[in-house]
């Protein structure tokens, strides 16, 4: 069953599909009645916007805020804490793509819109610009309009809008959630050709969107924090949400929770990952098997966790292992893990971008090895199969992947014939066989 809100796959050509969208939104308008071919939440959409008595041949999105009031507003608004995100996740790679990124407000007002500069120009003549309003009740069937009315990520492509003059445009968008009280205050949004709905644009816009929520959540609990400090020189006792692992391309993890950081020793770093990695826990056999190098070593973890669990209990008390078998007081939530569920979402760009290196880089602990080896081939395996170039290159432009002859050989492939970048590409490989060649000889 294909998904509801999803654009429609290309099975024709993108000339016969929309045509094939424009005959049934024109005859939907006209006829004021349901039409074969189009996705139920499209038409429902069209009915709303009828029964607003919308113009479809107008773009008149209302310019809400002026530029002293826009400036002002944003400054004030939540999301402004998690633009880096946003940035890092989605806009920098816009440019590249030939799209747009666009924040909204929980009212459907646009306040950032950034990305290919050409584009930028062009979507300034409906309007689509900061300031203005683009809710469903304002401009009628939009992603970024939809999404906030039904609450939801969609994909809406070309005749699908409501207003003619947006047809030649699509979008995905994606509402963002209050972390606290879950009620929506915003809007992330990708404008541009139909590279806009392509299958993994809804995946990765909702990742950015968690990825968003999450900073929101962390900035909130360090303001929090940041604010009872003076009132207590003492640790709270009470464990706040949002415990994190950061066991990625470190030696030394760190232990993270309300705006607070505990460097953890090697060999407790070692221990919580695998604790982390096993949230059903671990008989003390099988835990010492995964931590030391050798057999034999029972009563050396033994000794190891009477320590771990005083410098976890006075900085996370809740976290605190227990025993038989050994496992967390608590979830927590582990780095690595984030990177492999962005990957399940099919959000390659933003998996790439929560891989700061392979897990604790410096451990011959077995466990620590096995898992090192699990995340690092999994996002391999699934940026080599599915992920758009820029991505891809990306990833072979890191420590891991800067020898990897059959990566930058990919990119090679799936790069057009005329890109300028081709060229650079073909020197790495020829540079990285010359060496591999050296080596062997």
């Amino acid at each position: 069953m294909r998904n509801p809100w999803l654009a429609a796959p290309f099975v024709d050509s993108v000339a016969e599909l929309s045509k094939r969208l424009a005959l049934a939104h024109d005859r939907a308008i006209s006829e004021r009645q349901r039409v074969g071919g189009v996705r139920q939440v499209v038409q429902e959409s069209w009915e709303r916007s009828l029964r607003l008595r919308l113009d479809p041949s107008t773009a008149n999105p209302e310019l809400a805020l002026d530029d002293d009031d826009l400036r002002e507003y944003r400054n004030a608004h939540p999301l402004s804490l998690a633009l880096p995100v946003v940035h890092k996740l989605l806009t920098r790679h816009a440019f590249d793509s030939g799209l747009l990124v666009a924040v909204g407000d929980e009212s459907g007002r646009l306040l950032w819109i950034d990305g290919d500069r050409a584009l930028r120009r062009r979507a300034e003549g409906m309007l689509f610009v900061e300031g203005a309003d683009w809710s469903e009740s304002r401009v009628g069937t939009s992603a970024p309009g939809t999404a906030l009315a039904l609450d939801h990520g969609i994909q809406i492509q070309r005749a699908e809008h409501f207003n003619r003059i947006v047809h030649p445009w699509s979008c995905t968008a994606v509402p963002v959630h209050d972390p606290d009280t879950g009620s929506v205050i915003g809007v992330i949004d990708i404008t541009g050709s139909d590279e806009a709905v392509s299958p993994h644009t809804l995946p990765l816009i909702e990742a950015t969107v968690a990825a968003v929520e999450a900073e929101l959540r962390i900035r909130r609990l360090d303001g929090l924090s940041r604010r009872r400090a003076p009132r207590s020189p003492s640790l709270p006792r009470r464990l706040p949400q949002g415990l994190v692992l950061n066991s990625l391309g470190r030696d030394h993890a760190t232990l993270e929770v309300g705006g607070r950081s505990l460097e953890l020793s090697r060999r407790h770093a070692e221990i919580l990952t695998l604790l982390a990695w096993h949230p059903e826990g671990l008989p003390a056999d099988q835990l010492a098997n995964l931590v030391y190098e050798s057999d034999g070593y029972r009563d050396t973890l033994r000794a190891e966790m009477v320590r771990l669990r005083k410098v976890v209990e006075a900085f996370a008390p809740e976290l605190t292992p227990t025993s038989r078998p050994y496992r967390l007081g608590r979830p927590l939530d582990l780095d690595a893990n984030r990177v492999l569920a962005f990957l399940d979402k099919g959000a390659h760009r933003v998996a790439l971008a929560a891989y700061r290196g392979p897990v604790l880089p410096g451990s011959f602990s077995p466990g620590i090895q096995e898992i090192r080896h699990e995340v690092s081939s999994r996002l391999r395996a699934a940026l080599l199969a599915d992920a758009a170039v820029d991505t891809l290159l990306s990833y072979a432009r890191t420590d891991e992947a800067a020898y990897d002859s059959e990566v930058w050989k990919t990119c090679l492939m799936l790069l057009p014939a005329r890109s300028p970048k081709r060229a650079g590409i073909v020197s790495r490989i020829e540079h990285i066989e010359a060496e591999v060649g050296t080596v062997h000889g």
